[in-house]
């Protein structure tokens, strides 16, 4: 969890507790140490974020703090709530926990727009506890420009390992889709990442390559412009 995000999360624990939260507290809802909510503590403490208390009794937000407010009118909120809900349904779980993140710094949220409803069904949930790689490693390789080695399972049952450079990720309904160029069939495949049983990103870098391998890939597959978002 990046540094913004952390400290917007303690205020946010802050802004709803009842009673002093301890520093072990935080850092076990937040998965860091201690020490480190010690210095968010007081880092927001320097930005003059009225957080009161001390170390060993706890923490608590003076009443009637707030963040700025973000503007959506009323279609906005309805659009919103429906494409984070939908992130559901990806099997994204990193997508999906950020998507919480979002909809708590957003309150407008809170208006009534639950009446707007997402069905559940949709790609199974990447759950390493069930041997499933979490798709957030496809997405941090993409991003780095950084080769991959998978090991892939067609649906036939046949199994072969591959190193590939990954350039994009589609979300159908049923299942997400890693694009890539392979390099031991030299060109560009996809793979179902339901199929992935394992993966190794990999130090080896591919840097600027990624934009033109994926231009040529969605020439190759003519995807139209609100596919290529």
């Amino acid at each position: 969890m990046r540094r913004s995000t952390r400290l917007f999360e303690i205020i946010q624990i802050l802004r709803s507790a009842e009673m002093p939260v301890t520093a072990e507290a935080l850092a076990e809802k937040l998965e860091v140490s201690a020490r480190t909510v010690y210095r968010d503590i007081a880092a927001l403490q320097a930005q003059r974020t009225p957080i009161e208390g001390e170390a060993g009794v706890g923490y608590l937000m003076r009443r009637g703090y707030d963040l700025p407010p973000l503007n959506f009118d009323a279609e906005e909120v309805e659009a919103l709530w429906v494409g984070l809900s939908m992130l559901a349904r990806t099997g994204d779980s990193t997508l999906q926990q950020a998507a919480d993140r979002v909809c708590r710094k957003i309150d407008a949220l809170r208006a009534p727009a639950d009446w707007l409803q997402v069905a559940p069904w949709g790609a199974p949930m990447d759950d390493p506890a069930k041997g499933c790689v979490p798709v957030v490693n496809y997405r941090e390789a993409i991003r780095s420009e950084r080769k991959i080695r998978i090991t892939y399972v067609n649906a036939q049952g046949e199994r072969t390992e591959r190193v590939v450079r990954p350039v994009a990720l589609i979300y159908h309904i049923e299942c997400t889709m890693l694009a890539a160029w392979c390099e031991l069939r030299n060109g560009f495949r996809h793979f179902r990442t339901d199929r992935i049983w394992a993966c190794d990103v990999t130090d080896d870098h591919f840097c600027g390559q990624g934009e033109p391998l994926r231009a040529i890939w969605q020439d190759q597959n003519q995807l139209d412009p609100v596919e290529r978002r």
